[in-house]
């Protein structure tokens, strides 16, 4: 039977750290990157209804500047830009979340296994991320694509290749920190495996840090994955990718509401990522929890 005593101290303890975070989530920079982050949400699932037109559907004159008729203009196709902006929003966010789901995981099991096994594994692992981080991440993720073949699932394929090192270094130097305290040496000797050490007792601890690191490089793999685009190595014609409407645009310079609208969106979704980031780790990190919450008193 569990002491009383036992659960209300935990209790207290989980109740403290909740205030502790509270300020932090609270902080206006939050406000705004949930407000950002809630409306695309709101755009990607209801796009289809809030849509004026067809993004596909090539219906209206060219190069239409922005005016009642159509907010954000035509493109030279005859294309409405405002749609083709909200529907782009299901590509690329959605991507932007995949590929970095898929980096975090490949590099959060690579640091774990490094970071806990060390000796020869962990210098396999190291040096290969220290391959990947040689090169500036665009130009690598560009001679991946130019390798494999246009198209956004090569693009993604390329991001996550790219993308993969941050977090098996963090995890990596996390469980190096975590793998040597005494809660491990205990689990250890009552007989639990290396396996369920790491994923039981160590892992725990570091899902913190890496999904504030989730969080931010969410914006950082927006815009890779739009620069591909751009670049004319990932989304392909006809499909409204904000980073291929800006690459658009950008031949088009005269017509400046066509390339500087998804651009606005990049921006838009590229900061609420980062006020969010921001705002996790403030409240995830015990010593900037305890400055928040002094300064809200």
């Amino acid at each position: 039977m569990t002491d009383p005593t036992l659960d209300d101290a935990i209790a207290i303890g989980r109740r403290r750290r909740l205030r502790r975070r509270r300020p932090a989530l609270r902080r206006p920079l939050t406000i705004i990157g949930l407000v950002i982050a809630g409306a695309w949400l709101v755009l990607i699932v209801f796009g289809d209804l809030i849509a004026p037109a067809d993004p596909l559907a090539q219906d209206f004159p060219r190069f239409e500047s922005p005016s009642s008729a159509h907010w954000f203009g035509t493109d030279g196709l005859g294309r409405d830009v405002l749609s083709r902006v909200i529907l782009g929003a299901r590509v690329t966010i959605p991507l932007a979340v995949l590929l970095v789901f898929l980096a975090m995981t490949i590099g959060a099991a690579a640091g774990a296994v490094a970071g806990y096994f060390a000796g020869v594994v962990d210098g396999t692992i190291m040096r290969l991320s220290d391959l990947v981080f040689a090169f500036p991440p665009i130009l690598l993720a560009m001679a991946v694509v130019a390798s494999l073949g246009p198209g956004l699932r090569n693009a993604v394929l390329a991001v996550v290749i790219v993308a993969w090192p941050s977090y098996a270094r963090v995890v990596r130097s996390l469980v190096l920190t975590f793998r040597g305290r005494e809660f491990v040496a205990a689990s250890r000797l009552l007989g639990a495996s290396n396996r369920r050490a790491l994923v039981v007792d160590v892992m725990p601890n570091v899902y913190g840090p890496v999904l504030v690191l989730a969080t931010l490089e969410l914006g950082n793999a927006l815009l890779l994955l739009a620069g591909l685009s751009f670049l004319g190595l990932g989304a392909r014609p006809p499909s409204p990718e904000w980073g291929a409407m800006v690459a658009e645009g950008a031949r088009t310079f005269d017509r400046w509401w066509i390339a500087m609208f998804p651009g606005l969106a990049i921006l838009t979704v590229v900061i609420a990522f980062n006020f969010l980031g921001d705002s996790l780790r403030d409240a995830l990190d015990p010593r900037t929890s305890r400055a928040l919450s002094s300064e809200a008193r």
